[in-house]
């Protein structure tokens, strides 16, 4: 259920009202750990919402050195996996209210969010397919 780059490290499903952290696995990405265990990578399902302590800071771009584009000015977020046709590539990213879509590696470590919602369960096929999770091929 976590990122391709995650699957080497101890880890446990999302629940409601989990506090989370940004986290560097060293393992070649970024994901959340669980505030008991920062060892413990939560995993969380495409379509979870998200409440974030503070304004989002992803990592610096440096493409622009004079415009910061560090900061999201949004707290709220909702989980999305994307590029999942590619096994290479990191999947687990957040979808702002803006409709900007960042990777969850491309996030400052130490971040705090709050799981508000998981998604409800899939009622058709269409609806399995947006909570699939890319596959683990290792």
């Amino acid at each position: 259920m976590c990122d391709y780059s995650l699957q080497s490290v101890k880890s446990r499903p999302a629940k409601i009202g989990d506090k989370l952290a940004v986290r560097d696995f060293g393992t070649g990405t970024r994901g959340f750990a669980a505030s008991e265990d920062a060892t413990v990578a939560v995993c969380v399902l495409p379509g979870t919402e998200l409440a974030f302590a503070h304004e989002v800071k992803r990592l610096p771009t440096r493409l622009w050195p004079w415009h910061d584009d560090s900061a999201i000015e949004h707290k709220t977020a909702i989980f999305r996996q994307i590029n999942k046709d590619k096994v290479a590539a990191h999947h687990d990213a957040l979808e702002f209210p803006d409709g900007q879509v960042v990777l969850l590696t491309c996030l400052e470590e130490d971040q705090e969010a709050t799981v508000l919602q998981l998604p409800a369960a899939p009622r058709n096929d269409v609806e399995s397919e947006t909570q699939r999770r890319a596959a683990y091929v290792g």
